[in-house]
């Protein structure tokens, strides 16, 4: 039989493999230890699909092998490293369950539950001691030197349910009940079963890089740096956005919908509008109780600036927010903060010599600062407007001046960061921190990621009111993540309140919108990767109807998504 003939980005060269050959023993042949294009291979995209490296070659390919430096690659050794925490955990505690919780900015957040829930649906946590997360680390690194190899098979669906139930993973089953296949494919680890929705390492050796250090109720998960995979993430202990959190995961068990097999469920038995109208309450009464906060402090309080990351809905916050300050009296003025960019010319550039219209530096932060004060003292000022085309601002009779009621609310990415009005009073300024933080889960052991959340927002948002295609929104995203993580996260803290504008239902409402756009892209596009990884996401997820997602008010923060808002 003729051989197969291969071509490798990474060494650029078309080679000739056996059929059969691995996707590691072309790896190991290709890119040797110490060969800097390919070192350390974590996985693969073949034909621009992720594959692991167990993937055994019968037709011709365009491979790329990946590692820690890529998205899909980070991803890989984050899944497998949960995997080894799973098991060692589940030597050690077998009446309970691990669950990964949700992500920050130091890691995942883990907690050890009793298999059985407290009487009003909240999780029932045993509290780690020290000792014991010391002991779990401990048990992980000697699984680890080991070099224990993480094996894959398909099973039934009732051989899956028999383990996941007696492992406690109630959620896990409902996921696979609800998805409806007959067989699924499971990996494995010392005789010990779990799915993972996405490939693993071939063997536990290459994950050398972790820590666990405690946190709350339970503990945190650190993994490599992006950039540096030697050093884990920096520990940030950000109360503010880990209670944020931690109520959403809590306020998704007392509902009945702590993963996404209970979200199935609830929208095939037809009572997924229940959960619609017992969401859209809950983000009313965030409203309300912000805007009672800054009424506590209307004698001080003149402004209110609202922040956050791309897709998170500051829109409709900063509308929803304005309409519960009128109704206790006051009088919301908005002033756009996209008004106050320098002249193009004075626009910093970034490393590749573009206009960095992110950076603070792209503001007048000398007339923003001259003309809030101004305001503070009572004084009539005339707002700019920015023409966005020439790239200066025109001063055109549009005068503001600020009332005994008048409260000012201005939205922006650099609305958290002192930095942007060092002169004004501090106490004068209400800080409000607004994300998609979701911490629904796909099940006990693989959380949803916010950033995916937020992407699919933006890629129906902005295919459908700006023609933008989803494998531009796809490309861009890792520019829009760097800037977040610049000009964003990093003053998170700041924030006097903080807005979850997540739904427990959207994950079903943005698969309906976001599936055909997503099977448009090419295989040959460089999206397609990724593309491919969020189809398979949207798999297990059971798609609203056209009536339901009628039932969404038209206040909604998602219908600044999927249109017909009426704020």
């Amino acid at each position: 039989m003729e051989d197969i003939r291969i071509y490798c980005e990474n060494v650029n060269s078309y080679e000739r493999v056996a059929l059969g050959t691995t996707l590691q023993q072309l790896a190991d042949r290709l890119c040797p230890s110490g060969t800097e294009a390919c070192v350390p291979v974590l996985a693969a995209l073949v034909d621009n699909k992720l594959k692991a490296l167990d993937y055994k070659i019968i037709n011709p390919h365009n491979v790329r092998f990946i590692g820690y430096d890529h998205p899909d690659g980070r991803r890989t050794y984050i899944r497998s490293l949960c995997f080894v925490l799973q098991k060692v955990v589940r030597e050690m505690f077998p009446e309970k369950v691990l669950v990964i919780d949700y992500s920050l900015p130091s890691g995942l957040y883990c907690e050890i539950r009793e298999a059985l829930p407290m009487d009003d649906g909240r999780p029932s946590v045993y509290f780690v001691t020290d000792d014991e997360v010391a002991e779990i680390a401990s048990a992980m690194r000697k699984v680890i030197a080991e070099d224990r190899p993480f094996g894959k098979t398909m099973m039934s669906l009732d051989e899956c349910c028999r383990i996941f139930e007696k492992q406690h993973q109630t959620e896990k089953v409902d996921l696979m009940k609800t998805i409806g296949r007959f067989n699924y494919n499971v990996y494995t680890l010392d005789g010990y079963v779990d799915t993972f929705y996405g490939p693993l390492i071939p063997s536990t050796g290459m994950l050398s890089t972790f820590e666990l250090i405690g946190f709350n109720d339970g503990f945190i998960l650190q993994y490599p740096m992006d950039g540096d995979p030697g050093k884990v993430l920096p520990m940030k202990r950000q109360s503010k956005l880990a209670t944020a959190l931690k109520e959403h995961s809590d306020w998704c068990s007392i509902m009945g919908v702590r993963g996404v097999g209970k979200l199935n469920k609830a929208v095939l038995s037809g009572k997924v509008i229940d959960l619609i109208n017992l969401s859209e309450a809950l983000h009313e009464r965030k409203y309300a109780e912000i805007a009672d906060q800054i009424y506590a402090r209307r004698g001080s309080v003149k402004i209110v600036f609202i922040a956050g990351p791309s897709s998170s809905g500051k829109t409709s916050t900063s509308k929803r927010l304005a309409l519960q300050c009128r109704i206790l009296g006051m009088n919301p003025r908005v002033i756009e903060l996209d008004n106050y960019f320098v002249e193009r010319e004075k626009t910093p550039r970034d490393e590749n010599g573009e206009y960095d219209f992110e950076a603070l530096g792209a503001m007048d932060l000398d007339l923003l600062g001259r003309q809030l004060n101004d305001l503070l003292e009572g004084k009539e000022v005339e707002i700019p407007r920015f023409d966005f085309k020439e790239g200066r601002k025109y001063f055109e009779g549009n005068m503001m001046q600020l009332h005994e009621k008048d409260i000012l609310i201005m939205e922006g990415i650099h609305a958290l960061n002192p930095a942007m009005i060092p002169g004004v009073d501090p106490s004068k300024v209400f800080r409000v921190y607004a994300s998609a933080l979701t911490s629904l889960s796909i099940d006990e052991n693989n959380n949803i990621s916010t950033s995916d959340n937020r992407m699919l927002r933006r890629m129906i948002r902005d295919n459908r009111t700006r023609g933008v295609i989803p494998e531009e929104t796809i490309m861009r995203w890792q520019s829009v993540r760097r800037g977040e993580n610049r000009n964003i996260f990093p003053f998170q803290e700041n924030a006097d309140a903080i807005f979850n504008s997540a739904h427990i239902f959207e994950l079903p409402v943005l698969k309906y919108y976001a599936e055909p756009l997503l099977r448009r892209i090419s295989p040959s596009s460089p999206a397609y990767a990724e593309a491919s990884r969020m189809l398979k996401f949207l798999d297990y997820i059971v798609a609203l109807s056209p009536a339901e997602i009628a039932a969404i008010p038209p206040t909604s923060i998602l219908r600044e998504f999927i249109a017909g808002q009426t704020l």
